[in-house]
């Protein structure tokens, strides 16, 4: 009697100890069980210094080439060198992250940018630094983040389990917004101060990201199958996003629905011309859709969305659309600013959303090629975008092209619910 008795008391202390470790994983933020791992927290820092690192070289790029040139045309320039090399290599890119330690690929980009970084330093000090050498930096550096961002995007998923993938995505997440605030801000105040305060700060921040790259250790590795450089081997990425509905629909969401809903490049025009609010106020504007993007993902990396996900998504975006046609409407900062607030955190959860479903359906060994093809829509969409809305206002005026921006968002969503219904009943990420 005595022993069982104690048997069940055992058992009992065994279930009450199962129930306490069930309550902690629960009760715990996420985000504690993520950074107590060092691997993961040596990627996610290295991924705010890496990326604000680069928000400051383009800051400091940028205004260095106007001082030097006065021409609008050289500056724009600077943005296109950084832009090609991302279309040129995208399915190289794929190749090789899929066929080498991705993680080495990220630290040898990272030591380049650094070099970079050191030798328009170097240059500036000397006083050597002109136009052509300025185009030149701006267009390895472009080269680097073309193979750095879709392989360190690849390489995510093999430093976590897949059942706290969404809340690891969401904290990059959060180190992506944190540094497109972070980055101008501390590039504009540095240069104030002089260039050459920039480029030491960022060749020494990229230095101690690639350091950490260097000593993340992945939970489980892929299998790499040696495949031999062909056509069909680089274009595989393509081929495997057209065959499963799933991530063509959504990456094709993210194109279409970010091309029609641009209306952030109208930002200057409508702090000088509609809010009457000067530079101060765009300085807020820029501001606000990243602060409501980081507020928005850390609330995800608390609490992960976990039901209904395909409906949350377009949800997502049909907010994103009102959001974007509230601003349209708007003449007070105050609603701008809370318009554009509600664009940053609705855009991330679409975000989050769909960066873990094309994570999560993509096997290993073709995560290189599918996130290169899914970095290139971003970007294509980003700065095609850009061109659409102001394009549209110069041809209709500023308003009615944003408020069509908005429109068109939420056409965009409810036609791809139509066309992509696999994506609509998406319940969980599981």
């Amino acid at each position: 009697m005595k022993s069982g008795i104690k048997r069940s008391i055992i058992e009992a202390q065994k279930l009450s100890n199962i129930e306490k470790k069930g309550v902690n994983l629960i009760l715990l933020p996420s985000g504690d069980s993520l950074f107590k791992q060092p691997s993961f927290r040596n990627y996610w820092v290295s991924r705010i210094l890496a990326s604000t690192s680069f928000q400051m070289l383009s800051v400091a790029i940028g205004w260095q080439m106007y001082d030097l040139t006065h021409d609008a045309f050289s500056l724009g320039l600077v943005g296109l060198a950084q832009f090609i090399p991302m279309v040129l290599l995208t399915f190289v890119v794929g190749q090789v992250a899929d066929n080498y330690d991705r993680r080495k690929i990220v630290f040898i980009c990272l030591t380049i940018e650094a070099v970079i970084a050191g030798l328009l330093l170097y240059g500036n000090i000397g006083g050597w630094l002109g136009r052509e050498t300025i185009l030149v930096a701006a267009a390895v550096l472009g080269a680097c983040r073309a193979f750095e961002g879709p392989t360190s995007a690849a390489l995510l998923p093999q430093l976590v389990p897949k059942k706290i993938l969404q809340q690891a995505i969401s904290l990059s997440t959060t180190a992506g917004q944190t540094s497109q605030i972070l980055g101008p801000m501390i590039g504009g105040l540095l240069f104030s101060l002089g260039a050459s305060y920039v480029y030491s700060t960022a060749t020494v921040a990229l230095l101690v990201g690639a350091v950490l790259t260097y000593t993340i250790r992945a939970e489980h590795e892929f299998v790499r199958k040696s495949e031999p450089v062909s056509l069909r081997s680089i274009f595989l990425g393509l081929e495997f996003i057209y065959r499963h509905p799933v991530i063509l629909g959504t990456i094709s969401l993210d194109l279409f629905a970010v091309l029609l809903g641009g209306a952030t490049a109208l930002l200057p025009i409508y702090a000088q011309d509609i809010l009457h609010t000067g530079p101060w106020g765009l300085g807020l504007m820029r501001t606000a859709p990243a602060v409501g993007a980081l507020l928005v993902s850390l609330v995800l990396a608390y609490y992960p969305l976990k039901n209904n996900i395909g409906l949350k998504l377009f949800g997502a975006l049909a907010v994103f659309g009102l959001a974007t046609m509230l601003f349209a409407l708007s003449s007070s900062l105050i609603v701008s600013l809370v318009a554009l607030l509600l664009i940053g955190g609705s855009d991330v959860i679409s975000v989050v959303i769909r960066s873990s479903l094309v994570q999560l359906q993509t096997p290993d060994e073709m995560r290189g090629r599918v996130n290169a093809v899914n970095s290139l829509f971003i970007g294509t969409s980003n700065q095609l975008g850009e061109f659409e809305s102001g394009t549209l206002a110069g041809l209709i005026g500023t308003v009615p092209a944003a408020f069509i921006g908005g429109v068109g968002t939420i056409l965009v969503a409810g036609l791809w619910m139509y066309l992509f219904p696999s994506l609509r009943r998406i319940r969980s990420l599981s």
